[in-house]
């Protein structure tokens, strides 16, 4: 399987371990004039280390992700991109409230959503993306076992899409993220919402 960048950024591999590194102020998030006056409300950037592959047709793709959890949205996170206006990630993150917990953002024509998911205890979580034609999921599990659905969503997407690892660090220093028994699988779930 070939993989490659959008924003090229610093790997190391290991067996089955990959470590990326999160720049500072990195981030794929489209904010479209949200502001706040009070908090931090993500900034558009598009430009954190997207470590991908082209998959045709349905497939589950899984890995366990892990960091330190230093800045407001730190994350290790899996993305899905038709193109640079519509792609959709899964992210293990530091919230703005503070919790570790498993964040979804679906892009569609240039503009994000945000919308936090259920808080972690751990540093590290399984992640999960399955397609079945335009319909994707997300899902996360703590034993790499018995996996929750976070996300069900759509994109604009064609027969191939781009699919992989993103590391992030948008208001932060930067860091390593880990990513642990990658498996990516062209095939066909029975339900998406489960899946399985």
């Amino acid at each position: 399987m070939k993989f490659q960048w959008i924003n090229e950024g610093q790997i190391k591999k290991e067996g089955n371990r990959i470590e990326m590194w999160a720049p500072a102020q990195s981030d794929f998030f489209c904010n479209n004039d949200a502001i706040s006056e009070e908090g931090i409300t993500p900034e558009t950037l598009c430009n954190a280390p997207f470590y991908y592959t082209e998959m045709a047709g349905d497939f589950v793709m899984e890995v366990r992700v892990s960091h330190d959890f230093e800045d407001t949205y730190d994350s290790a996170s899996v993305m899905v991109m038709t193109d640079m206006n519509n792609w959709a990630k899964s992210c293990f993150e530091k919230t703005d409230f503070g919790t570790h917990a498993a964040v979804s953002v679906v892009t569609r024509n240039g503009e994000s959503d945000d919308a936090n998911g259920c808080n972690i205890d751990s540093n590290s979580v399984w992640l999960k993306i399955c397609r079945v034609g335009n319909s994707f999921s997300f899902h996360y599990s703590e034993d790499g076992k018995t996996y929750y659905m976070t996300r069900f969503f759509n994109l604009p997407a064609g027969r191939i899409v781009k699919v992989g690892l993103l590391a992030q660090a948008p208001v932060g220093n930067g860091g390593i993220r880990v990513y642990e028994d990658l498996k990516l699988e062209s095939r066909t779930v029975k339900n998406i919402r489960f899946g399985f």
